[in-house]
C-alpha cells in the first residue's frame, strides 16, 4: 500500500465584520499614541541630548556656592546671590533665543528672588520666592499658552526628573571619553580651592572685618552643605535643560470646536452683563457715600458691610476670568457683525467687572479705615489690583481679537504685583497706617510688636505718642547678621535704628496697659 498525505480540509469562508477576539489578539496592532503621549515622548527623549562641559561645570560651581551660602546662614544676600547664580547655565540658551519676553520674565524672576536680601518679613519673601519660581519656569520654557503657564509647577517637576539622567549621562560620557580633560578641570579646581583656603584663613586671622565677610566652614554643617549643594546644582541643571529643550505643550491647543450661534452665545453673556452692570450701579452710592451711606441704607456696620462682601466679590472677579475665556473661545465671529457683537458683549462684561473690583477695593478701604491694616488685608488688596490689570489686558486683547500674548502678560502682571508689594514695605506700612488713622477700635499693640524688622524704622517715626513708640522699640528684636551671606537691608536698617535709641528711655509694652489705647 502506498502512503499518501492526508487531504487538507478546506478553509472556512471569511466572515464579514471585525475578526473575533482570539484572532485579533494574535496580531500586533501598534497603539496610536494619544495627545498627551505625543507631547511627553519628545520631551522625555531630550534626556539623551549631549550635555556640554561648561554646563556641568557651571551647575557644579553653583551647587558649591549654594551649599556654602545657604546652610548655616539667615535668608539674605547669600540666598539672593544663589538665586542669581542658578541662571548661569541657562542664560546662554535664553540669550540665543533673542526673545525679549523670555528675557524680561527671567529678569522679573531674578529680581523677585532678590527680595530675600531686601525684606525681613518672611511672608513677603515666601510669596516673592514662589512667584519667582513660577515666572522662572515660564521664562525658560517660553510658555505662551494659558495651560502651559498655569502648569509651570508640573513643568518644573518634569524638567527636574528629566535633568537627572541628562546630567548622569553627561558625567559618565565625560569621565569615559574626556578623562584627561576632566582631570585637568579637577586639578585646577583643587589648586584654586587650596589657594583660596590658605590665603583666606591668613587674611581672616589678620583682620576681623575681613573675617566677618568670609563664609563659615564648620564640620557639623558639611552634610547639610552637601545635600543643599546637590539640590542647588540640580536646580541649575534643570533650568539649563529646560532652556535648551523646552516642552512643546505651549503649542498644544484644545480640540477645535465650532463657534456657537449668535443667539445661543449672546443670551447668557448679555444676561451676565446686565447682572454685573446692575450690581455696579447699586454700588455707586456706596462708592461715593462712604460710612454714612452704608449705615443709612443697609443698617450694617463697617465690619458686616466690608467683611461679608469682599470675599464674594473677589470670587466673582476670578470666576469672570473663566467665563470670559470660555465665551471668547465659543464666540461667533463668522461675519463682521458677529465679531462686533462679541467684542461689545465681552467688553461690557470686562468693564462691569472693573466696577466690581472698584466696589471690592472700596469695601476694603472702609474696613481698613475702621479696623486698621493687616498683612492679609494688604495682600488681598494687591490681588484685586492685579486682577483689575488682567481685565484691562483682556480689553486690549479684545480690540483686535488676538490674545496669544495675554498669558505671558498676565504672568508678568502677577510678578510686578508681588514686586510692588515688597517695595511698599508692608510691615512698615501697617505701622504707619494703624498709628495715624482714627480707628473705630482699639489699637492692637501685640500685632504691631510681632511684625518683622522691616517695621522698626516705622516704630522710630511714631510721633505724638512717645510711650507707644518707646514700648514698640523695646519689643523689637533683630537677629545679628554675622557675615556677608546673612546681610539683609531690612535687618541692617533696624539695627541702625535700635543702635541710636537711648535704652534708658525705653519701656516694656506691658500688654495690659495697651489693650485699650487708641491712636
Amino acid at each position: 500500500m502506498t502512503d499518501s498525505a492526508a487531504p487538507t480540509p478546506p478553509s472556512p469562508p471569511a466572515l464579514p465584520g471585525p475578526p473575533p477576539p482570539w484572532v485579533a489578539g494574535r496580531a500586533a496592532v501598534p497603539a496610536v499614541p494619544g495627545r498627551v503621549l505625543r507631547v511627553l515622548e519628545p520631551f522625555w527623549a531630550e534626556r539623551r541630548r549631549p550635555v556640554t562641559l561648561p554646563t556641568l561645570i557651571a551647575s557644579g560651581v553653583v551647587g558649591v556656592l549654594g551649599g556654602v551660602l545657604l546652610v548655616g546662614h539667615q535668608p539674605g544676600l547669600g540666598a539672593a546671590l544663589v538665586g542669581l547664580a542658578v541662571w548661569a547655565a541657562a542664560a546662554p540658551a535664553l540669550v540665543r533665543r533673542r526673545n525679549a519676553d523670555d528675557l524680561v520674565t527671567a529678569a522679573l524672576s531674578i529680581v523677585l528672588f532678590a527680595v530675600v536680601a531686601v525684606r525681613d518679613a518672611g511672608w513677603v519673601v515666601v510669596l516673592c520666592a514662589l512667584v519667582a519660581m513660577w515666572t522662572g519656569v515660564v521664562a525658560v520654557t517660553s510658555s505662551r499658552s494659558a495651560p502651559a503657564a498655569a502648569l509651570a509647577p508640573l513643568t518644573w517637576a518634569a524638567g527636574t526628573a528629566r535633568a537627572l539622567p541628562w546630567v548622569a549621562k553627561g558625567v559618565g560620557a565625560l569621565a569615559g571619553s574626556r578623562r584627561g580633560q576632566l582631570l585637568v578641570v579637577l586639578r585646577t579646581a583643587a589648586i584654586t580651592l587650596a589657594l583660596l583656603l590658605v590665603f583666606g584663613l591668613l587674611f581672616a586671622s589678620a583682620d576681623r572685618v575681613f573675617a566677618s565677610l568670609m563664609p563659615r566652614f564648620e564640620p557639623d554643617m558639611l552634610p547639610g552643605q552637601v545635600v543643599v549643594g546637590t539640590l542647588v546644582a540640580v536646580v541649575a541643571a534643570a533650568l539649563a535643560h529646560l532652556a535648551l529643550a523646552p516642552p512643546s505643550w505651549s503649542d498644544a491647543r484644545l480640540a477645535p470646536r465650532g463657534p456657537a450661534s449668535r443667539g445661543e452665545w449672546l443670551v447668557p453673556v448679555l444676561a451676565l452683563d446686565a447682572l454685573v452692570l446692575l450690581f455696579v450701579m447699586v454700588q455707586v452710592g456706596a462708592l461715593l457715600g462712604g460710612h454714612q451711606h452704608v449705615l443709612a441704607t443697609a443698617g450694617l456696620s463697617y465690619s458686616q458691610y466690608a467683611r461679608e462682601g469682599f470675599a464674594q466679590l473677589l470670587v466673582v472677579t476670578a470666576l469672570t476670568l473663566v467665563v470670559v475665556a470660555v465665551a471668547a473661545r465659543r464666540a461667533p465671529r463668522a461675519t463682521a457683525t458677529d465679531q462686533l457683537v462679541s467684542r461689545l458683549a465681552l467688553g461690557a462684561l470686562c468693564i462691569g467687572t472693573l466696577g466690581v473690583v472698584a466696589s471690592a477695593l472700596r469695601r476694603m478701604d472702609l474696613y481698613v479705615d475702621a479696623f486698621g491694616l493687616t498683612r492679609l488685608r494688604l495682600f488681598v488688596t494687591v490681588v484685586e489690583i492685579a486682577l483689575a490689570a488682567v481685565f484691562v489686558l483682556l480689553l486690549v486683547a479684545g480690540v483686535r481679537w488676538r490674545g496669544r500674548w495675554l498669558p505671558r502678560a498676565a504672568v508678568q502682571v502677577v510678578a510686578v504685583a508681588m514686586l510692588g508689594l515688597a517695595l511698599v514695605n508692608p510691615d512698615a506700612q501697617i505701622v504707619r497706617h494703624n498709628t495715624t488713622a482714627e480707628l473705630a477700635t482699639d489699637l492692637d499693640v501685640d500685632y504691631l510688636a510681632g511684625l518683622s524688622a522691616d517695621a522698626v524704622p516705622a516704630f522710630a517715626r511714631i510721633s505724638g505718642q512717645p510711650a507707644l513708640r518707646s514700648c514698640l522699640l523695646a519689643s523689637a528684636y533683630v537677629p545679628p547678621d554675622p557675615g556677608l551671606a546673612d546681610w539683609n537691608l531690612g535687618r541692617e536698617r533696624a539695627t541702625q535704628v535700635l543702635a541710636t535709641q537711648d535704652p534708658g528711655t525705653s519701656t516694656a509694652c506691658g500688654r495690659d496697659r495697651w489693650t485699650s489705647v487708641r491712636p
